[in-house]
């Protein structure tokens, strides 16, 4: 699929470009539009303007779209299911379990949600699933329905005249590309947005790593099923907090089952990276290593290890979504939920290159290309669940930052022992272990009004 793709944008590219095609070729203004990027967010907004009658030109610098993107391993999809058929998408396995745990340093006290409604289609629209396939597959969605692809550019800065955005920079022969629009899907790492003035470069306090490892286990086709106790097509979501987890640092650990491997990986703040002098490849290895992970590992073979870094600045940190002739779509515009419970980007970054390509559809119609003519993206995107999302959640990171010691380590070592004080068996009676569980617990957190304070706090994860 990938030679095929490339090959009709380059055939289509080269007839537009005339005889001399080869030596130096002339694009500009042969488009409606410019995305730049093929991940969700770029493939989304390439495929939207298709299908409103415009004729986008996606470019990808990877020799494949999602050759170059990494992500934890859900992809959630009731937006891509409304833009598409979803019944040919490579999907690996739909989520039938999320579990969150709890790690000290050698313990785990964790929860698992199993709804029974998970396992009926259309599966909560949560699946696993491998970028390289995926984003392959929905990019070729967009070209079946009219828009280029070009692979194996990078695009380098972007084409400023009279104040707006007309085009795009690239590596390739004569490399300016011309259109009324560009729709800028780069991801997080977002090089040519910054240089352009679009959006500022974020502190290293709002962005995480993220490291990952894709797992197989060559002497044991059932270890999957067997270990994640799976039925079919079923999945499930491990997400890993406390020391036991990412350290000292502020983050946390996950595995996802694929159909045959396993992704298992780390995020964590790029600042503690830096301060505590934790190594994204030493805190994966402690992850791998700990008592309640290493089990559901034992014997895989790493056949793929990737990184990236993860915009958590919320809405407060949010960059102007439009400008003259140009919008920020994705990881780009820093469309990222993690809150330890809700993790979510993949949702986001296709809403938002959902509504980035109606406003361009709509103001293609009127003929206009100021940042006036495309604000019904940024309203639409406010009144979506994206913004609205980021901002119910934007005081939590700020809030956990200031209980990190107690939330990350003394917390889960507390309540660790004071599940194995609970049902410790010995001659004493259940109440005295009942009430030295507790005990533990309220020391940890300063008694009653300590607990109460803390619930306090939290409160807005309930209201």
């Amino acid at each position: 699929m990938t030679d095929q793709t490339t090959g009709m944008g380059q055939t289509l590219l080269e007839e537009r470009a005339g005889d001399a095609a080869l030596e130096s070729p002339n694009y500009d203004n042969e488009f409606d539009a410019i995305v730049v990027g093929a991940g969700l967010a770029g493939s989304a907004a390439a495929l939207t303007l298709a299908k409103r009658g415009l004729e986008p030109l996606l470019v990808e610098r990877g020799t494949y779209p999602g050759a170059k993107n990494v992500f934890g391993g859900v992809l959630y999809t009731p937006t891509i299911r409304e833009l598409t058929d979803l019944d040919s998408a490579p999907l690996e396995r739909y989520i039938a379990e999320k579990r969150f745990s709890m790690l000290s340093h050698d313990d785990e006290t964790a929860i698992s949600i199993k709804p029974g409604e998970w396992n009926r289609e259309p599966h909560n629209d949560s699946f696993t699933v491998l970028r390289g396939d995926f984003d392959e597959w929905f990019a070729e969605q967009a070209v079946e329905a009219g828009a280029t692809l070009v692979t194996e550019t990078t695009v380098t800065g972007l084409i400023r005249e009279n104040g707006g955005i007309v085009g795009i920079e690239t590596d390739r022969p004569d490399g300016e590309i011309r259109a009324p629009y560009v729709v800028l899907a780069e991801g997080g790492n977002s090089l040519v947005s910054e240089g352009a003035n679009l959006k500022a470069t974020e502190s290293r306090e709002n962005i995480a790593v993220g490291v990952k490892e894709v797992l197989e286990f060559p002497e044991n086709d059932e270890a999957i099923q067997d270990r994640f106790r799976l039925v079919g097509d079923a999945g499930v979501s491990y997400h890993y907090f406390g020391e036991g987890a990412v350290g000292e640092a502020y983050g946390g650990g996950f595995i996802y089952t694929n159909s045959d491997t396993v992704s298992v990986g780390v995020a964590y703040s790029l600042e503690d990276a830096a301060t505590k002098h934790q190594t994204p490849e030493e805190t994966l290895n402690l992850f791998k290593s700990h008592p309640a992970v290493a089990p559901l590992l034992r014997g895989a073979r790493t056949v793929e290890y990737t990184a990236k870094t993860i915009p958590e600045g919320g809405a407060e940190t949010m960059p102007d979504l439009v400008h003259d002739g140009a919008v920020l779509v994705g990881d780009t515009a820093g469309l990222v939920l993690n809150n330890g419970v809700h993790l979510e980007g993949t949702n986001m970054a296709v809403e938002s290159g959902y509504h980035a390509a109606d406003a361009i559809a709509t103001a293609a119609e009127r003929g206009l290309t100021s940042a006036d003519a495309l604000s019904s993206y940024a309203d639409a995107l406010e009144n979506s669940f994206v913004v609205q999302n980021l901002e119910r959640y934007g005081w939590l990171t700020d809030r956990v930052e200031e209980d990190r010691d107690l939330l990350f380590e003394q917390l889960p070592s507390a309540v660790a022992d004071a599940g194995t004080e609970y049902f410790r068996m010995d001659r004493a009676p259940k109440e005295a272990h009942a009430r030295a569980a507790k005990q533990r617990i309220f020391e940890t957190l300063g008694g009653w009004t300590g607990a109460m304070k803390l619930a306090m706090r939290y409160r807005k994860l309930v209201r």
